[in-house]
């Protein structure tokens, strides 16, 4: 199953051809083609054509994946059958409003071999439900949708990240202890001000691996956000190689600056390089 970076996922109307085409062209790790909420009932069927079409010319090259409508709709059963026949050149699929590991299930059965499935979490029945869904099949990272989430808890749309770290903690604890990505929403709002730069930080700082955008000229804050420094990266070499060198004279520890290096240390380095994109050195 293929392992992808997702620090900035940009998602794209996939009934507007001209929006879809300039996210694909442009610089998101990630870009999600929505069936789902971007697109009204009389266009669900052009729009999914249109959306297949785009992951055939561009899927080989970068990665593209698909927000299909919710499991409880009507376009369920075709979005996933036209996702079923793209074969490896989607990424992905994106279920929405997933509540319970049997979401999962479904989408499985009616999926053909090697589809990997993301679970947006945006109820809350799907966060209390959490520890049951990341150990669904094909599942390979959960995404927090603030906006239905809000709205199903009256919550204020102006409260800061903070307020959400109950949410934010239960779904990555939930995703780190499955061994998959925790990806977080898009913020509710376009602009890359202070606002959205504050929540990008709050949760790069909480361990998240990426976040969802809405608007092309957030993609560099997240990318960067998301992306450790060249002496953070040089600083998790060296603790790798201190501890293999420690390792081949059969010492049990090491030392390097004055730290103490042990597995913890070594899991956050391995981390760390993998956020750089230093894959060869995990």
């Amino acid at each position: 199953m293929r392992i992808i970076r997702r620090r900035a996922a940009l998602v794209a109307p996939g009934s507007d051809e001209k929006k879809a085409r300039k996210a694909l062209a442009g610089s998101a790790d990630e870009v999600i083609l929505d069936l789902e909420d971007a697109v009204t009932p009389a266009l669900k069927a052009d729009a999914r054509s249109l959306v297949a079409e785009l992951v055939r010319e561009y899927g080989k090259t970068r990665p593209v994946s698909i927000r299909v409508n919710g499991r409880t709709t009507d376009w369920f059963a075709d979005d996933l059958a036209a996702c079923a026949a793209l074969g490896d050149a989607l990424t992905s699929l994106v279920i929405p409003k997933v509540e319970s590991r049997a979401d999962l299930v479904a989408a499985d059965s009616l999926l053909g071999a090697g589809v990997p499935v993301q679970a947006l979490i945006e109820t809350p029945a799907g966060v209390g439900a959490i520890d049951e869904i990341v150990t669904g099949p094909r599942l390979t990272a959960v995404v927090i949708g603030y906006a239905d989430l809000g709205a199903a808890l009256g919550r204020a749309r102006t409260v800061t990240p903070q307020q959400w770290l109950f949410v934010q903690d239960r779904v990555l604890h939930a995703a780190r202890a499955a061994g998959i990505q925790a990806v977080d929403g898009p913020f509710l709002g376009i602009a890359d001000d202070e606002p959205f730069r504050e929540a990008t930080r709050w949760v790069a700082g909480l361990g998240f691996d990426g976040k969802w955008v809405i608007h092309p000229a957030q993609i560099a804050t997240v990318r960067d956000t998301f992306t450790p420094t060249a002496d953070e990266a040089e600083r998790a070499r060296r603790v790798l190689t201190t501890l293999a060198e420690a390792a081949a004279r059969g010492a049990g520890a090491a030392l390097l600056d004055g730290q103490m290096l042990d597995e913890a240390v070594a899991v956050a380095a391995r981390r760390t390089l993998s956020m750089s994109g230093a894959h060869d050195e995990q």
